[in-house]
């Protein structure tokens, strides 16, 4: 008597994941500038199976990017969110910075010089809006699929119109989206 075994697939989350896994190295390796193969593209309901509660650890490249859009843009309008997706992917793929979406969300944490406020302000980091975590999310599926335009003239720097950083004046501003100033060093080199 032979049975047949059903071969189960892998949910969705991990799917999501594992493929994030592989476009984050692509953006590493090749700049980004070519699209994600369909087989490696992540899915709406994918991306949206992955931290569902928005309580997850942060370790995989898709949760680290939508809690930095939602925690870093959280209650703006969408292209506001876009543009701080646009910036993290920057990173990811300029040699000043590490070569995965949560090196680069969470450098200058050891010294205690977070480059992304969320992550070192002390409070808990998960997400607390289901809407604004699904957008958050949606974005991140985008820029990780390389479906979305860089609205910040490539820019690795950024912070919100009612701040002054001093470091803002070494840079050379490339854009102004909602409530956000966007810079890139001079040179090219991140610094």
């Amino acid at each position: 008597m032979n049975q047949a075994f059903a071969i189960e697939p892998a949910p969705k989350s991990e799917v999501a994941v594992e493929k994030a896994e592989v476009l984050q190295q692509s953006v590493v390796i090749e700049g980004g500038e070519a699209p994600a193969p369909s087989s490696v593209t992540i899915t709406q309901p994918e991306v949206q199976a992955v931290d569902p509660s928005g309580e997850a650890p942060l370790d995989d490249a898709i949760t680290c990017l939508a809690r930095t859009i939602y925690w870093e843009a959280r209650g703006e309008r969408v292209a506001d969110m876009q543009a701080v997706a646009n910036v993290v992917m920057n990173r990811l793929g300029h040699e000043g910075f590490p070569d995965t979406v949560c090196g680069v969300v969470k450098q200058g944490s050891e010294q205690g010089t977070c480059q992304f406020s969320w992550w070192c302000d002390g409070r808990a980091d998960d997400a607390q809006a289901e809407d604004a975590y699904a957008v958050a999310k949606e974005i991140a599926r985008k820029a990780l699929n390389g479906q979305l335009p860089d609205r910040t003239g490539g820019a690795l720097y950024f912070h919100h119109r009612e701040v002054a950083p001093d470091w803002g004046e070494v840079y050379r501003q490339t854009a102004e989206v909602g409530e956000f100033v966007f810079y890139k060093p001079w040179g090219g080199t991140a610094q």
